[in-house]
């Protein structure tokens, strides 16, 4: 039973392929609500297949299959890879600098999923994680400049190589709480504003001052985490 489960588990990972793969064609469409949905599916698979894979002890019931492996591929696919088609397909950049955006976001990335010290021993991320899903996410629900999108995205790149420390908050346990609900303000006044638009305007606006402060809370916590030297975890 326990090996049934196991492969299942690993199928439930897999699903993540089709999800990139569904994103993609939504990205060709230039459908970006529909990206963010297949790619917000792809971020939940992920969150919760390692705690589904623990609990099941995949490494004993099914050895011949690294999980890890697989799922760094397929993180791959839905932070780096789609992302980087959204960019190049949708003039999130200057014309003429897609390829150099691409270029440089998926070299970075490379380095950073082959970061063997990615992990923090106190279990927060040493530079940025690739997150270019949410890097997009941005430039849509914030409406940046093409140009300036490119400066964010060489500052990113840069910061992959800095060792600040981003906060994972399923896995750090300090504030787990409290980063968790102030995560899930976060994704509620993210869903409302991409695909409840015909809202009032004073329900909008609300939603955009609670994912504002929502971000001031990850940022100050992640130059906090960076500068105190103790660990926390």
């Amino acid at each position: 039973m326990r090996v049934l489960l196991s492969y299942l588990v690993h199928l439930f990972t897999i699903s993540g392929v089709l999800l990139s793969f569904l994103a993609l064609l939504a990205s060709i469409e230039q459908n970006l609500e529909l990206v963010f949905f297949y790619l917000a599916l792809a971020l939940f698979v992920d969150g919760v297949d390692g705690s589904m894979a623990r609990m099941v002890d995949v490494k004993r019931h099914t050895p011949n299959i690294n999980g890890e492996n697989l799922d760094n591929i397929i993180d791959y696919l839905n932070y780096v890879f789609v992302p980087v088609f959204v960019i190049y397909w949708v003039d999130f950049v200057p014309s003429g600098m897609e390829i150099v955006a691409a270029f440089i976001i998926l070299t970075v990335s490379c380095y950073t999923f082959a970061n063997s010290k990615i992990k923090t021993s106190d279990f927060y991320f040493s530079g940025f994680p690739a997150l270019w899903n949410i890097v997009i996410l941005y430039f849509y629900i914030l409406d940046t400049e093409p140009f300036l999108n490119f400066l964010i995205i060489c500052f990113l790149a840069i910061l992959t190589f800095i060792p600040i420390k981003y906060l994972h908050p399923f896995r750090v346990k300090r504030f787990r709480f409290l980063s968790l609900a102030i995560l899930f303000i976060w994704m509620v006044t993210t869903v409302l504003m991409l695909y409840f638009k015909g809202l009032s305007e004073n329900v909008i606006q609300a939603a955009f001052i609670l994912w504002t402060i929502s971000n001031i809370y990850f940022i100050v916590l992640t130059i906090i985490r960076t500068f105190r030297k103790e660990e926390f975890s």
